[in-house]
């Protein structure tokens, strides 16, 4: 059993330490992950400048491997030529701050998951759902738990799957239920923030997510409102398949 690590948030940040101490015992662990915080990079690869790899020496990170990179390149460089052997598992998290709903699009963490689903591998993307790393370890303590379930699947060798886990910051976290979920919708982000600069120039900064617009029974939303922990299966393909049959009648040629 060999299991990739890897995160959004950077190489320093107490999610992926803690999560690294949770996979302990289910396999040989290899550790790749961004020098600097790389959030909201999406599926980002970095395609303009090489791409540099250290190891760190730090007490707390001793052995991880660091790109300086986006998350998508953690994975990418390290299925491509970093590791001497294929993982049976690539894990991404765990994140400082929900990913749900639309969110999913634009996170990092999501998508250096992704980026080994992508490679036919099975992956699971962990995020805490409020910001601040309250309760780290129960949510180390709750991924360790779904990793757990999910081995069996792994043995099986089937088709590679995609899990988007979201964990609610509490100290019972672990005993939390967790349920099936489908992805919920934000509605539109707020407006950006305008600020000038010490050199009289306009800055913008993005504005904060929308609330939450479709958060019913179901969603992803609505799960960790009731104090569940969310697990979403993804997939990549984004084809309105039910728009076909109208497009090709409305492209279709005279």
């Amino acid at each position: 059993m060999r299991i990739l690590i890897a995160n959004d948030d950077g190489y320093l940040a107490p999610g992926i330490a803690v999560l690294v101490q949770a996979c302990q015992g289910l396999g040989e662990i290899d550790v790749v992950a961004p020098e600097s915080n790389a959030s909201g990079t999406s599926n980002a690869l970095t395609l303009n400048r090489p791409l540099s790899v250290f190891v760190a020496d730090a007490a707390a990170q001793r052995g991880f491997r660091v790109v300086n990179g986006t998350p998508s390149d953690c994975v990418h460089v390290a299925l491509t030529g970093l590791l001497s052997q294929r993982p049976d598992l690539v894990i991404s998290g765990i994140n400082n701050g929900a990913n749900m709903g639309d969110d999913t699009l634009y996170s990092g963490t999501v998508a250096a998951a992704m980026e080994g689903y992508l490679f036919g591998i099975p992956a699971i993307a962990f995020s805490q759902v409020d910001k601040g790393w309250r309760h780290l370890d129960a949510a180390a303590l709750t991924a360790r738990a779904i990793i757990e379930r999910v081995l069996p699947a792994l043995q099986q060798r089937a088709a590679p799957w995609l899990l988007n886990v979201n964990i609610p910051n509490r100290a019972d976290a672990a005993a939390l239920p967790r349920v099936v979920t489908r992805l919920g919708r934000r509605h539109a982000s707020e407006p950006v923030i305008r600020q000038i600069n010490p050199r009289g120039e306009a800055i913008y900064w993005i504005g904060p997510a929308g609330s939450a617009r479709e958060a019913g029974d179901g969603t992803d939303f609505h799960a960790v409102g009731q104090g569940q922990v969310s697990i979403t299966p993804l997939q990549v393909d984004l084809t309105d398949h039910g728009a076909l049959a109208s497009w090709q009648a409305r492209l279709a040629a005279a």
